[in-house]
């Protein structure tokens, strides 16, 4: 436990490493994944390829955390012996989750508490749990440690590509990317979100390689745009094609190494189907 006795907590759409979230004791508030036979908690009962494996013919839907989940975490933080919680959400223009939570936390007397809506998605979000982790072993303050999250939310940055829109399209999620730029000629958009936490056009490029092309270099622009910035690559269900972009990601913007890689979370799965490759960009870096 931290000196300030702050508990960090992530939906699990900020796709959080499993090393980071145990090396900071990080608690996870699940979102959920519903099939006709029952509900699954996200990462808990189900796997990104369990959802893959019953993809095109079964495309489940998602939800928020209950209120009693997120009660209970808090209540076992509190047992715990943390003083004070820090949550993390993804995006509330994608997700109600923010808002839940915040009415829990709002209601919640036994310990202070502050929920971030990061306006963002995936590691996007996550990184700010890291951000608050290295603060905290830094010792900063409650007070502070707020106001630099804020202050930092525009030094992150997500850009991603998908195999097809269909995925984003059925879930309702498109926001201001428009389904027929997937299907005219095989253009192929780069996806990111806009200062409100919607989904847009950030790019786009004919064909998978190009759009990848374009996407390196959207990311390399955002990270020279402030020294010292890092970089994460995630991929859904595309593990080949992320390891042949790492060497190509770090040498375009001049990082050593990667902040997160790896699978995004079965959630996240349900809205983008296969084929995912996604860099998330923090600007100024973990100590910018």
């Amino acid at each position: 436990m931290n000196g300030q006795k702050i508990c960090i907590l992530v939906d699990s759409g900020c796709d959080v490493p499993q090393a980071v979230r145990q090396a900071y004791d990080m608690r996870v508030l699940p979102l959920k994944i519903r099939y006709p036979e029952g509900e699954y908690d996200d990462q808990v009962n189900i796997t990104a390829q369990q959802v893959y494996d019953r993809f095109p013919g079964e495309i489940p839907q998602t939800s928020l955390p209950d209120g009693g989940t997120i009660h209970d975490a808090l209540d076992r933080a509190r047992a715990d012996g943390y003083e004070k919680a820090l949550v993390i959400c993804i995006s509330s223009g994608l997700s109600g989750t923010y808002n839940m939570v915040r009415l829990v936390c709002q209601e919640y007397q036994s310990m202070e508490t502050f929920v971030l809506d990061t306006r963002n998605i995936s590691f996007g979000s996550g990184v700010f749990a890291l951000l608050a982790a290295h603060w905290i072993a830094g010792g900063m303050d409650w007070q502070d440690l707020q106001i630099r999250l804020v202050q930092r939310l525009e030094d992150s940055k997500v850009f991603f590509c998908v195999d097809t829109l269909e995925y984003l399209r059925k879930g309702g999620r498109l926001g201001l990317v428009a389904a027929i730029v997937g299907t005219a000629l095989k253009l192929k958009p780069i996806i990111s979100c806009n200062e409100a936490g919607v989904y847009y056009i950030a790019g786009k490029a004919l064909g998978r390689g190009k759009s990848l092309d374009r996407m390196l270099n959207l990311a390399a622009a955002f990270a020279a745009s402030k020294e010292g910035s890092q970089v994460a690559l995630l991929n859904g269900d595309a593990p080949r094609e992320a390891l042949e972009l790492q060497p190509r990601l770090l040498e375009k913007t001049l990082c050593k190494e990667l902040l997160a890689e790896g699978q995004i979370s079965p959630a996240l799965v349900v809205h983008t189907g296969p084929g995912l490759l996604g860099i998330a960009v923090l600007r100024g870096g973990l100590d910018g």
